[in-house]
């Protein structure tokens, strides 16, 4: 008798079903799962038996072992047949059965019994199921990527038999893959309710089901790119969001949900009493908007933390209700059901922060928000990480940091970066102190422009702009970042070169814009922003003398004027308005000089009537009395003609002064050309301007 040599080692059975699973084509997949009944006669309610052997000397499915026995000929392709139908090998499906790849459950040589052609197409389909489940869960993915582009897409591939029909078709797999994922998701969720000692025993099982989910999707992905606007979307965004859930389900596991290390706060009251206070003096120290003021198409730079603004662009997903249930069973794996779901919309992702514990923060990240943003998740899981343990000593805690940053293959930059991110929010000197240390490790192009602004905020500008220099960027990507950029240039008293940048940048969106055609916000926009920033910035700081030095284009000065025209008629004690003037005067432009002046005297001749202080009525009347001489001589210096018809008010106001009528020049209101007076300059030679330090103009003859 020839048998097995001695020490030949033994193939197990599943081995054999997997090999000839492996290297079989797409196309014979689809007989292999077809249910054949024996034809060894036309009349089949003679026999009908089910066939569960391949013919040897053909490969047919069809003749049932006894009729096999009889037969001289294959009835489908008429080729003799050996005898010995015992010997001939069982038909893949069946293989599969008898090597406990498939269970018992589903094997149907029992049921002989003749069946309808829906019974019939239940039968099939479930068969080509169960082989793609055991393509699954032994990494033949690729068996099933090829029945979609080699069977499904094969335009040659039909059949006039609609069992066979069915199976060609792409539907097949499509619905295999939400019936798989439902049976997935149930076994998630039954290993989720489970204890943190019983889940740990069951993390082998969750590694496999990780494996499957990535099939899974490697299959929708197939499905997508044959299939153009096929409707498998949303079912390929929550797989890919239920694998990232579970992998960091995996991780937590393992660390036991942190239940054993020691957090910095006492409870979750505590923590969330410290995130309220962060929330509070962010909004104190925020610089005031002038960008809202200014358009309300302009974009707005809101006075928030950092994890505010990461969990904002998490871009929650809307429209559930349009979707199908077992792509809605996600919420199923949230702890407590959907109720942390439904409070994550109540309140908003950024309202959630603190979360309660661990396993909060995995479901409400990474079971929500776009699956894209994977990245974003874990950098916000880490900011979480290093809220709850950073004033512990690192012995305690670092090694759970720097695990998390090995399982996801998280850089250095992008650890510190979170950690940076994290002490800018926090309002201690001791985390601003250390922020401020590891800021050169993560300067790049592509650092957050948040920094520069926080850094701003916490008033070290000169910090704000070596952070600038560092990226290399320095600002301008979106306008509020420009005007960051902006403001970090005149708190450090670089006001030559914010003036600079300014023009610099918009000149840079307006050829943009002609380019690309982009929408709001205009190049208009950004220069009415960031010339209203830099004139409100030297209000703040009291140099309005500097501004007026700059070279303002026309286009600019028609925002300086508006910006210290309005704010000497909210304070008309102020010197705005008489800076104003002399940015026209030093300029040669005595018409619009004098223009001002009389608006100017009207509010404060009001402004005196009512104020019943004497000293700020006395600094108005002083300072109004030195302007109106000082634009006297101005005015002599302009031709009799002009001077008749500017005191009488018969000349139009210019176009600086009046907005809505911008396509007046200055030379068609004068009708004739303005000379260039004879004196070099008229300040040079009218009486010594002294500038008190309280802000009020001083003149000799008023001493």
């Amino acid at each position: 008798m020839v048998g097995r040599k001695f020490g030949e080692p033994t193939v197990p059975r599943s081995q054999k079903a997997l090999v000839q699973l492996a290297s079989i084509d797409p196309i014979e997949l689809r007989n292999e799962a077809k249910v054949e009944r024996c034809r060894a006669t036309r009349d089949l309610r003679s026999c009908g038996r089910c066939v569960q052997r391949v013919l040897i000397t053909c490969g047919h499915a069809a003749l049932c072992e006894e009729c096999s026995q009889r037969c001289d000929v294959c009835p489908i392709c008429r080729v003799s047949l050996l005898k010995g139908g015992n010997d001939f090998p069982l038909r893949l499906y069946y293989e599969c059965i008898e090597a406990g790849l498939i269970s018992k459950m589903c094997d149907d040589r029992l049921l002989d019994s003749k069946e309808d052609g829906e019974n019939r197409l239940v039968a099939d389909v479930e068969r080509l199921y169960s082989l793609f489940d055991v393509a699954l869960e032994n990494n033949l993915v690729s068996l099933i990527c090829h029945y979609v582009t080699d069977v499904c897409m094969d335009e040659s591939a039909v059949s006039s038999d609609p069992i066979i029909a069915f199976l060609l078709d792409e539907k097949v797999v499509k619905d295999w893959c939400r019936r798989t994922f439902k049976i997935i998701l149930a076994e998630l969720q039954a290993i989720y309710n489970l204890t943190v000692s019983e889940m740990k025993t069951k993390l082998s099982s969750l590694l496999k089901i990780s494996s499957k989910l990535a099939g899974m999707s490697n299959v929708l992905e197939v499905l997508e790119s044959s299939f153009r606007g096929h409707d498998m979307n949303h079912l390929q965004e929550t797989i890919l969001k239920t694998k990232q859930h579970l992998e960091v389900m995996m991780w937590c596991i393992r660390h036991q949900f942190l239940e054993n290390v020691q957090s910095r706060y006492s409870d979750f009251a505590s923590w969330s009493s410290s995130v309220r206070e962060r929330k509070s003096a962010a909004v104190q120290r925020a610089w005031p908007d002038s960008v809202s003021r200014i358009s309300e198409s302009a974009e707005q730079s809101t006075s928030s933390l950092f994890i505010e603004d990461a969990l904002s662009n998490l871009d929650t997903e809307q429209g559930y209700a349009d979707k199908d249930e077992r792509e809605l069973a996600i919420t199923s794996l949230l702890t407590g059901g959907g109720n942390l779901f439904f409070m994550s919309k109540l309140h908003g992702m950024a309202g959630c922060y603190p979360f309660e514990n661990l396993r909060s923060a995995a479901d409400l990240l990474f079971l929500q928000g776009n699956s894209d943003l994977v990245l974003a998740k874990q950098a916000i899981f880490l900011y979480y990480l290093f809220d709850r343990h950073w004033t512990i000593p690192r012995d305690n805690w670092r090694n759970i940091v720097d695990d998390f940053a090995v399982t996801f293959s998280i850089t250095r930059h992008a650890l510190l970066e979170s950690f940076v991110f994290y002490l800018l929010d926090d309002h201690t000197d001791e985390a601003l102190k250390e922020a401020t240390a590891l800021l050169p490790e993560i300067a790049s192009p592509n650092i957050h422009p948040k920094v520069a602004q926080a850094l701003l905020e916490r008033n070290i500008p000169d910090v704000a702009l070596m952070v600038l220099r560092w990226s290399g960027r320095d600002g301008g990507e979106t306008l509020v970042e420009a005007v960051t950029a902006v403001r970090v240039r005149v708190e450090c008293g670089l006001l030559t070169e914010a003036f600079m940048y300014q023009r610099t940048i918009c000149s840079q969106i307006k050829d943009k814009k002609s380019k690309d055609e982009m929408k709001e916000p205009s190049s208009s926009v950004w220069l009415e922003v960031l010339v209203t920033e830099i004139c409100y910035l030297c209000l703040r700081g009291n140099i309005l003398d500097r501004i007026i030095e700059l070279p303002w284009n026309s286009d600019e000065e028609k925002h300086i004027h508006k910006c210290l025209f309005d704010f000497a008629t909210s304070d008309p004690s102020s010197t705005a308005g008489s800076l104003l003037v002399v940015f026209y005067l030093q300029r040669y432009r005595y018409v619009e000089a004098y223009q001002v002046d009389c608006k100017l005297q009207n509010m404060e001749e009001d402004f005196i009537s009512k104020n019943q202080d004497d000293r700020i009525s006395y600094k108005v009347r002083s300072m109004s009395h030195w302007r109106k001489g000082l634009v006297g001589q101005s005015v002599d210096l302009l031709p009799d003609v002009l001077q008749q018809q500017l005191k009488s008010g018969n000349l139009p106001e210019v176009s600086v002064l009046n907005p809505s009528n911008e396509n007046i020049s200055v030379k068609s209101n004068f009708g004739v050309t303005v000379q260039e007076p004879i004196l070099g300059n008229l300040l040079f030679n009218a009486p010594k301007v002294q500038w008190e330090g309280n802000g009020v103009f001083a003149h000799p003859l008023m001493q």
